[in-house]
């Protein structure tokens, strides 16, 4: 394997810090969410897991339909939505829902793609075996 890019940022304070990149262009308070007693109006991990995942499995249908010869519509959309589930043990765990609106495509066509996608994005890779992901074409 060979290592592409890395990203590096550094997290102060937790659910309740800030996170900010080396390059400063991630620079952001963070705070528990609401639904755990937190104030709001901060990001917090599951939001930037949710932007990350969603940015990075559009790429992955864009690169599974350019290999088609297909072109998606600019306003296609990946919608993640990421849930923190206590578990019966005391723990927590991420659970994933893609919602993916590939305008134009029609159903069976876009299941395919979006089979395709999941096989390769790096975020899906990634959490295969470990985070439930659902997979939703709307």
């Amino acid at each position: 394997m060979e290592k592409v890019y890395t990203a590096v940022v550094t997290a102060t304070g937790g659910r309740r810090g800030r996170v900010k990149s080396d390059d400063g262009v991630i620079d952001m308070k963070t705070s528990l969410p609401e639904g755990l007693g937190g104030q709001g109006g901060s990001t917090n991990p599951e939001q930037l897991f949710a932007a990350g995942y969603s940015a990075c499995f559009q790429s992955a249908l864009l690169v599974v339909a350019g290999k088609q010869h297909l072109r998606l519509d600019p306003e296609s959309t990946v919608t993640a939505h990421v849930d923190l589930n206590r578990r019966d043990d005391g723990g927590y765990a991420l659970g994933v829902k893609l919602e993916v609106d590939l305008k134009g495509v029609d159903k069976d066509k876009a299941r395919q793609l979006v089979e395709e996608a999941h096989e390769i994005c790096p975020y899906s890779v990634g959490t295969r075996g470990n985070v439930e992901v659902e997979l939703e074409i709307v």
